[in-house]
């Protein structure tokens, strides 16, 4: 989850994540190259005393002007097609999940399993000394990891958005209509997110808490909610 004086993401739980890291990570080298050398240039002509006034046109450099754009851009773009692809896919879905968003709270129903649903609303307060205050909830998302699912995202009132910063995934939850996530996990632990867009008076407390287990014991708890 996030902390204090984080810099980078959060630890990737999902190759949507890695690959967006990557992405991320692969932008901002090409961003930092081309900002040292239009620095480097800039510094140069201001500095240089013997700098030539008189040339007016230079067909090389109006040719490298041209074309060194084209190639960052289609360094940067031909990546990010390809990650868009893989995050809008979703190939034999092993669960269908779907997501309800309330104000301000979520509901989750499995309808593969005996249309198993149920609410999770934040918990204000715990014993626990492991509580994570105003991103806790009373009933945790199970998912296993290594499983395919495809999560359907709506709403039964205004606009929400349901995050998960860790597995890569957000997508707003319209009223009245059905946007599509595809998760696929590929480690244990607790990932948490938070309502992405303002929905309210209480926007910031209806948290996400996502519990991924392995697929033995998401089925021994599927077997124990029924």
């Amino acid at each position: 989850m996030a902390t204090w004086s984080a810099l980078n993401f959060q630890n990737a739980a999902s190759p949507i994540m890695e690959e967006l890291i990557f992405f991320h990570n692969h932008t901002m080298t090409i961003i930092i190259l081309i900002t040292t050398i239009v620095g480097y240039n800039i510094y140069t002509s201001v500095t240089n005393k013997g700098f030539e006034k008189t040339i007016i046109e230079s067909e090389p450099l109006e040719l490298f002007w041209t074309i060194s754009p084209t190639l960052a851009l289609m360094a940067i773009g031909l990546p990010s097609i390809k990650i868009l692809y893989m995050m809008d896919e979703t190939y034999n879905p092993m669960i269908t999940l779907k997501t309800i968003a309330h104000q301000w709270y979520w509901s989750y129903e499995y309808s593969d399993f005996n249309n198993l649903e149920f609410d999770s609303y934040m918990v204000k307060k715990s014993e626990n000394m492991n509580f994570y205050r105003l991103i806790e909830t009373d009933n945790a998302l199970v998912l296993p990891f290594n499983a395919q699912i495809r999560n359907l995202i709506t709403s039964s009132d205004v606009l929400h958005s349901w995050t998960i910063p860790s597995a890569g995934v957000k997508a707003d939850a319209v009223p009245g209509r059905l946007n599509q996530v595809n998760l696929n996990l590929n480690r244990t632990g607790v990932f948490y997110g938070q309502c992405s867009e303002i929905c309210g008076a209480n926007h910031s407390f209806m948290p996400i808490m996502l519990e991924s287990i392995s697929p033995q014991k998401f089925i021994s708890w599927i077997k124990s909610m029924n």
